[in-house]
């Protein structure tokens, strides 16, 4: 079984002003299913998208594959728009792109609620991708790297934005697992390039923090060279998740079993990756402890 921990709502970006949704949503939840996934964190509303109620009537059509996540800003949401949003029917948050430090204290009656309540909340980790990566292609000699360039002026996303990767460090989420210790806490991406060591040490020694494995072939890449998976970070703090297109998430599946079986991991610590550490998180599978 797998568990995809960081499945946004599916939205047009070749044509942002479309409302197709429920032809989106069918074809995303096709997608996952083929791939192999029996159950996906659906990343609803927020900045982009249907907003929360909406989103959840199209969530509601696949109720055996997705879980709903509302996206949230703490700047604007307090405490009781999260149990709001618990009422409707969604079972964690994610929130990014804050306009202070995940752990700025005005945000704590966001985290409070959603420990109160069970509620898991994905953090984006690190600098915020999409687009062009420059650290594999560009746009002067990849065709395809200019029309997504491009594609990028014409939707918005090359404007001024308030938002940087200092606010949205690991190291914040060591202030917020202090404070909600019993807050389910997952941080994107392995922390963001550049930030394997510093996420690694939070989840060293915090219980309820995890990471998932999001963040496209460099991410991979370092999770096997830099020995991350199993050694840096155990296999009990990581879960898995696609964050990327229809199109390609049934070949992100079959990266990740050629990199767990070169990395020789076993039966049960790939299930723990795949499926049971997020199962666990999410109230759906209990909690293991050895025994004496």
């Amino acid at each position: 079984m797998i568990w995809d921990v960081h499945c946004h709502f599916p939205r047009d970006w070749e044509h942002p002003e479309a409302t197709d949704y429920e032809r989106l949503v069918d074809k995303r939840a096709d997608a996952l299913r083929q791939a192999g996934v029996t159950r996906a964190s659906l990343l609803s509303g927020g900045r982009f998208g249907p907003p929360h109620e909406e989103a959840l009537a199209h969530a509601r059509r696949h109720e055996d594959l997705f879980v709903p996540v509302a996206i949230v800003d703490p700047e604007e949401q307090r405490g009781r728009d999260v149990r709001a949003l618990q009422e409707q029917g969604y079972r964690g948050l994610k929130i990014i792109g804050t306009r202070r430090a995940y752990d700025d204290p005005r945000y704590f009656s966001v985290y409070e609620a959603a420990e109160e309540l069970g509620m898991p909340i994905l953090f984006h980790l690190g600098v915020i991708g999409g687009g062009v990566d420059y650290s594999i292609t560009h746009p002067r000699r990849d065709p395809k790297a200019a029309e997504s360039l491009e594609r990028m002026r014409t939707v918005g996303r090359t404007m001024m934005r308030d938002v940087s990767a200092i606010r949205m460090r690991p190291f914040h989420l060591d202030t917020i697992a202090n404070r909600c210790p019993e807050l389910r806490i997952i941080g994107a991406h392995m922390g963001g390039t550049g930030n394997y060591d510093e996420a690694a040490s939070v989840v060293r020694w915090r219980h309820h923090v995890l990471l998932d494995l999001s963040g496209g072939t460099t991410i991979e890449r370092h999770a096997v060279e830099r020995n991350l998976i199993g050694r840096e970070i155990g296999v009990e703090k990581l879960v898995w998740g696609s964050d990327c297109q229809d199109e390609e998430i049934g070949e992100h599946v079959l990266r990740f079993e050629r990199m767990f079986d070169d990395l020789q991991l076993t039966p049960d610590q790939m299930d723990r990756i795949w499926y049971r550490n997020a199962a666990e998180l999410f109230g759906e599978w209990q909690p293991e402890r050895a025994a004496e």
